[in-house]
């Protein structure tokens, strides 16, 4: 895939995201949400920033064996269910990002939930790729 990272001069300086980005390839793939869900289905970690590590894995992992890479990640919505602890966890969140996905950012968007499917998960990520 090749993504064109488009941020315009207009709108604000992005931090963690990408204003729009411009995806060229031959196959979308479409990523289920993701929450901090082990292997045995249950959700772990007590933390927003542990759950949000273990989300973004599961993600990536998805991705992974779709045949892609963070660098093909077009779009990730992260639904929290707390906003305000998410912003207050922002920088974390973001070395936790780079340290499993690197710098090139997909457009993003972050959403306030009231509630997740498992009433123990913080945190809950989905996306789609595009790869070449």
């Amino acid at each position: 895939m090749t993504a064109e990272r488009v941020n315009p001069p207009e709108l604000s300086p992005p931090t963690g995201f990408s204003h729009a980005v411009v995806a060229t390839g031959t196959r979308v793939v479409f990523l289920a949400g993701q929450t901090a869900l082990d292997t045995d289905g249950k959700v772990t970690g007590g933390t927003l920033p542990a759950q949000f590590e273990r989300a973004l894995t599961n993600l990536l992992t998805a991705l992974g064996a779709a045949g892609g890479t963070p660098a093909d990640l077009a779009r990730v919505t992260v639904y929290a269910t707390d906003v305000a602890a998410y912003r207050t966890h922002a920088a974390e969140l973001g070395r936790t990002w780079r340290e499993l996905a690197g710098r090139d950012y997909p457009a993003m968007a972050v959403v306030e939930v009231v509630r997740l499917w498992d009433e123990r998960a913080l945190v809950e990520l989905d996306g789609f790729a595009v790869l070449p």
